[in-house]
């Protein structure tokens, strides 16, 4: 089976002795040098290392002094940390649909969506490519709002240029910024949430081999889309000009009019070796929990027509850095096939 993702964690072992060695397990010299290694690779000044991306998205929110009855205005297409994060903070949902081209939201949609009660402006770049955020900075300031990136999929890309990122990874969540005193409250917000030693390790020996790793992969995406560009019914996932594409996920679109459907497609990919994933089968507000919660808007998946599309089309196939030459030929072959090219 060619696996969807590889976890490599092998340059984290020297970091992780070192806090063996030191005997401290709490906040100490490992926190503070991947916070400030992993600010350097985003360009901002400040970084705060949490436990997780959900951590980092609630101290976020409640740095902002939110109060009742504001308004997160975010993509329906998002993890549900992301909407619980908002309903943690205390704030109350909204939402708008989003752009096919980049999955995220679509900073037209989200202009019309902006009522008196909106206080953030609450993107989520999602598979690595970040949203518009020329446009949703200029939306927000216009509106007079506050802009706030869900970076958790896009870490080494320019996301977090917005001023308030919020980034994830499997051992913990990190919140950039280039203002002192915002760093300040987020930090103390987050205050029974901090990074371990361990964890601090971990996440620094994955960040030492970002950039490496995000280019095996920016070539696997392109010798991917080289291979299935014309497939029938197939779209292949797009890097827009302007932006830089991390690719934590090469997404593909299966249309009504392929030989397949979308879980037809993944069943028969699975059964010939070749792991993928529906990453999204749902918008995020359609989940048992949030039904009549008093923070999360009665609306439905048809007030979100790309986004309900991508719900139902979208495949995610392996890209990471680990794929052979073979991989991808064989994954390029299996795809190709079952779709009739």
């Amino acid at each position: 089976m060619i696996p969807l993702s590889v976890i490599d964690l092998r340059e984290a072992e020297p970091f992780v002795a070192e806090v063996l060695r030191s005997g401290r397990i709490s906040r100490g010299p490992m926190v503070e040098r991947f916070e400030r290694d992993f600010a350097a690779a985003t360009g901002t000044r400040h970084a705060v290392a949490v436990q997780s991306g959900f951590a980092a998205l609630v101290a976020s929110l409640r740095a902002l002094d939110l109060r009742p009855g504001d308004e997160v205005l975010t993509s329906p297409l998002t993890s549900v940390a992301t909407l619980d994060a908002i309903i943690e903070a205390g704030a109350s949902a909204c939402f708008a649909d989003i752009a096919r081209d980049d999955f995220a939201l679509d900073p037209d949609e989200a202009g019309s969506r902006i009522t008196r009660r909106t206080r953030v402006l609450l993107p989520a770049h999602l598979f690595g490519q970040p949203a518009d955020l020329g446009k949703h900075a200029a939306l927000a300031a216009e509106a007079g709002l506050r802009l706030m990136e869900d970076a958790g999929q896009a870490t080494g890309s320019p996301a977090g240029s917005s001023g308030l990122a919020c980034f994830s990874a499997t051992e913990c969540g990190v919140v950039t910024t280039d203002d002192a005193e915002l760093a300040g409250r987020v930090r103390n917000e987050a205050r029974h949430a901090t990074l371990s030693e361990l964890s601090a390790a971990v996440c620094l020996g994955r960040l030492v081999r970002h950039a490496t790793l995000t280019e095996a992969r920016q070539r696997n995406a392109e010798r991917l889309t080289d291979g299935l560009r014309g497939t029938p019914g197939l779209d292949v996932p797009k890097r827009l000009p302007g932006r830089e594409h991390t690719w934590q996920r090469y997404t593909v679109l299966i249309g009504p009019h392929a030989m397949l459907s979308r879980d037809e497609l993944a069943e028969a990919l699975t059964g010939r070796g070749v792991a993928n994933a529906v990453c999204h089968p749902r918008l995020v507000f359609d989940h048992d929990r949030y039904a009549g919660h008093p923070l999360v808007p009665a609306v439905s998946a048809r007030d979100f027509r790309v986004a309900s599309q991508v719900t139902e089309e979208a495949l995610a196939l392996p890209v990471h850095a680990e794929l052979t030459d073979t991989d991808l030929d064989t994954i390029i072959e299996v795809v190709r096939d079952e779709l009739g090219a």
